[in-house]
Formats: structure tokens, sequence, C-alpha cells
């Protein structure tokens, strides 16, 4: 392996696009650094460490799941505060129009130029995302007296101050989707992707040194917070979690396919036998996305008509109860509802990205077609039944990935960030953005004659 990555980087082209990917990761990281000056940073650090020592019912539990998605830290007040996630909202939004709005269908299957007026359409969207979440944002930072989080500096909660960081949050997120797509034309793997895994990775030296100081000032002893017991089933958890999601990342429904024999003079060609993968995985993290998103709404919205009924009456107490059901990582409800969102949305996006009617007629003008099946309807059939049953397979196991961090939260620590990096949706962007990547490397590898990362040494 060790001679595989010096082949890797004695290649002058893949070498430079390595070297330019980190370069602009390490940006990226340094961002989050430049903190905006009109934020109270000691208040900003001490909510961030309410949420991690167990607020888990409230706002800043909440921020911290949604940070994984976002590849930032919303309660940071930094330049990149929004992190990517403008971009990744603006970009699930067209995708959704384009399967249901015929004029954006149609730019889609203009093929190249196409895909470039919508990644247009979505850079400007993006930009309208930002302008509307920062603006939130920095409104929610003013002061208690005016309903915020008080992590405003009292002389900067002006109007004119929460338009100015409006401004310079929503700079920061245009600036880091320039990022994403330089990775992508000069770099190396999906740059937005590749973003998500470095803020989800950049939270591993936190995570290390709260159990090493642990360790430190409590024992390893065993029944202890920080105990020997607790630390060992998290770390099987952390294995079983990676191998099952390599497992079911690269797995594949494979469908026969032959193709049909051409006579043309003496010689006859065609009647090869190939295969059609079909990923078992085939909506990825996207439906653990939908369901996270969704599962918020109940969240804010009892949770503020109990406050607005107030907590002492009883509609407000009851209307309070029932939000707090729905607090991430909270009890049977939150968990049932989330299984079944995950479902609905995998079974949602599947039909969405997978069409099988144009599958088959892609089969039949190329003249290919599935043994003991008809071209046309009766193949499009077959391959939307294989497809469902694979989705069901697909959508049970997001469920027990996106559950693992609710029941280690529950169960061996209360931090919801080292629970959903040690098992869950954080691990599952981690591996599958690592598989494209050794991906992209082995193609570059293999056009030049060299043997991929993970072959066999022969």
């Amino acid at each position: 392996m060790f001679s595989k990555l010096l082949t890797v980087f004695r290649i002058p082209e893949l070498r430079n696009k390595i070297l330019l990917t980190i370069v602009l990761l390490a940006v990226y990281r340094l961002g989050f650094h430049i903190s905006l000056p009109f934020v109270n940073q000691e208040k900003v650090a001490e909510s961030m460490q309410n949420a991690a020592q167990g607020d888990r019912n409230g706002i800043g539990g909440l921020l911290q799941v949604v940070s994984v998605f976002a590849a930032t830290d919303l309660q940071s007040g930094s330049l990149f505060g929004l992190g990517i996630m403008p971009y990744i909202t603006a970009s699930i939004v067209f995708q959704l129009l384009a399967t249901v709005y015929p004029p954006l269908e149609a730019i889609q299957k203009e093929g190249e130029s196409g895909r470039r007026r919508i990644n247009e359409y979505t850079r400007y969207a993006t930009v309208v995302v930002c302008l509307v979440q920062s603006f939130a944002l920095m409104w929610s930072m003013r002061g208690v007296d005016a309903g915020g989080q008080g992590l405003l500096l009292a002389e900067y909660q002006g109007l004119h101050w929460i338009l100015f960081g409006t401004l310079v949050m929503t700079a920061g997120t245009v600036f880091l989707m320039w990022i994403g797509e330089q990775i992508d034309a000069y770099g190396i793997g999906n740059g937005i992707s590749l973003l998500i895994m470095a803020g989800i990775l950049a939270r591993v030296p936190a995570i290390a040194q709260k159990w090493i100081d642990g360790i430190m000032t409590r024992g390893i002893g065993i029944g202890t917070e920080f105990g020997i017991e607790r630390l060992l089933v998290m770390l099987l958890v952390f294995v079983a979690v990676i191998a099952v999601v390599v497992f079911i990342t690269q797995g594949q429904r494979r469908i026969p396919i032959q193709s049909a024999k051409h006579v043309r003079g003496r010689k006859v060609s065609g009647g090869n036998r190939q295969w059609l993968p079909l990923r078992v995985n085939q909506s990825g993290v996207m439906p653990i996305i939908f369901a996270s998103s969704l599962l918020m709404i109940p969240f804010f919205l009892f949770g503020q008509l109990g406050r607005a009924f107030g907590p002492d009456s009883g509609p407000g107490s009851w209307l309070s109860w029932f939000g707090s059901l729905f607090a991430p990582g909270q009890g049977f409800v939150y968990s049932l509802g989330y299984i079944v969102l995950i479902y609905f949305f995998c079974y949602f996006w599947t039909a969405i990205t997978f069409n099988p009617k144009d599958m088959a007629e892609s089969l039949k003008d190329n003249g290919s077609f599935i043994p003991g099946y008809r071209p046309g309807v009766r193949t499009a059939s077959h391959l939307e039944s294989v497809m469902l049953r694979i989705t069901y397979v697909g959508a049970a196991f997001l469920s027990v990935i996106a559950v693992i961090p609710t029941v280690i939260a529950n169960t061996i620590t209360d931090d919801i960030v080292t629970a959903s990096f040690f098992g869950g949706t954080g691990m599952l962007i981690i591996v599958s953005v690592a598989l494209d990547l050794v991906q992209k490397i082995d193609s570059h590898l293999v056009m030049r004659n060299y043997p991929g990362l993970l072959d066999s040494d022969k």
C-alpha cells in the first residue's frame, strides 16, 4: 500500500490535483477561525459547551445535528457560519423541480449545456437562500431582551449591523461554493462532498480531547462516565458501522443483459452477456437529510406555540410536551417518525432518480434485452419490481444507521456530537466520500497502466 501511495505522488498531474484539493480544504477550515467582530465569542463558547454537555432537547442540540450535513457550526459566528447548507438546499430544490417542471426537465435533457444552465440557476438560488438564512441567524443572535440568544455584542445589535453580517456570511458561503467548484474542475473528488467530510472529520480532535481529559480526571474504571467498557463498545460500534456501510454502499444487484447478434456478411457481432448494476442504496444519504429536516418542523412549531401560550398554562404545557417528543435523539416517537420518513423518502428519491421506462427504452434502442423478458413494458416492469425490493433493504440499512446515534446518546454517552460521529450519518458520509475519492484516484492510475489502490498485489 505504501508503494502505491508513492506511485500516486509520482504522477505530476495527479499529484497537483491532490495538493490543490488539500490547499483548498485547508482554506475552508481556516475560514472557521475568522470570527465576525460583532459576535460575543464568550457567549458563543458557552452556548456550544451547553449543547455539547447534553442540551439535546434545546436549540443547541438541534444545531449540532444540522451541522453534520452543513459542514459548519451554526453557533460559531464565523465567516463560514452557514457552511454549504444553502447550496445543498438549492441543489435539492432544483433536482426535485427538474422532475415535475417540464421546462427544467427539458433543460436537463440537453446534456452538458443543460447541466451548466441548471448549475447557474442553482448558484443564483443559493445566494437568495443565503440571504434569508443568514439574516434569520443574525436576527436570532440579538440580545435576550429582543427575543434572541444574546450572542451579539451590545453595541452591534442595530439593524445595519445585522444586514452587514448577513452580507458577510452570504459572501462566505458563496466562497465555499466556489471552492467546491474549483475542486471539481481542477482537484480530485467531489468538491461539496469533500467539504462536508472535512467538516465532520474536524470534530475528531475535540472528541478525542474530551475523552482523554475525562479519562485523565475521572479514570477509566468500570462504571464511570468514561469507563473502559463504554470505550470498547463504542470502538466495536465504530468498526461495525464502517464495515456495514462499505458493504451496503458497494452492494449491487446485477441484472444480466444480453445484446442481440448482428450478421453483416460473414461476420457475426454482438451476442455478448453483460450486467446492469443497480445499487442497493440508490438514494444515498438524501433520505436521512430530508427526514431529519422534516422532523425539525414539529419540534420548532409546537415549541414556539407552547411558549406563546405560556409554559404554566394547560395548552402551553401540552404543546411543549408534544414538541419535546420530536427533539433530536429523544425517545421512541422521534425514532419511529425518523424511520417512517426515511422509508418514505427512500422510495420517493429512488422514484425521482431511477426511471425504469427510460432505461428499458435505452436497452431496446441499443439492441440489448434482459433474458426472459420482452423489451419495452415487460422489461420496465421487471426493473421496477427489482428496484422496489432492493430499495426496501437500502431503507432498512439507512434506518439502522440513522438510529444508531440516538441509541449511543441514550445508553453510552450524552454527547450527541460524539454519538453522531461514532455511528450514524456522519460515518455514512465519510465512508461514501472516501470510497468515491479512491475510485477517482484509481481511474487516474488505471489510465496510466498502474494498479489501483484497492487492487490486490500480484
